[in-house]
């Protein structure tokens, strides 16, 4: 089933950082994961990503892994910095309060599927 990321940020209660006129965009699969090399291990183009890794790096492995948004858990917020950047890889940011195992439960239960051939990174 897919989410749209309005849908994402109703369900985790989200603050959106950027990207507010992307959130019609539709998620089909989503993955969660702290270890940037699994994201780039196992994801799938097109899914969402949930971390409460905040750096640059997790926006730079998110374009090149073709993440189409990133949640961060556990209240982490970017700085202006990451949002930056964020916005010229026209990645869309939002932020729960929720951890990332409740995050995917709730995700989970919503229907999202979590990404193909995955055993570390994923819903």
């Amino acid at each position: 089933m897919k989410m749209t990321l309005t849908d994402i940020t109703s369900s985790l209660a989200c603050e959106v950082f950027t990207g507010s006129d992307q959130l019609k965009m539709p998620v089909e699969f989503g993955c969660a994961s702290d270890l940037m090399s699994d994201v780039l291990a196992f994801s799938q183009s097109g899914a969402l990503l949930l971390t409460g890794l905040v750096n640059i790096q997790t926006i730079q492995t998110a374009y090149i892994a073709e993440i189409k948004a990133i949640v961060f858990v556990r209240g982490k917020r970017p700085d202006n910095s990451i949002i930056a950047l964020a916005k010229g890889k026209m990645i869309p940011l939002l932020g729960t309060q929720y951890s990332m195992y409740e995050a995917c439960g709730i995700l989970y239960k919503k229907g999202l599927i979590p990404t193909m051939a995955q055993l570390t990174c994923k819903l």
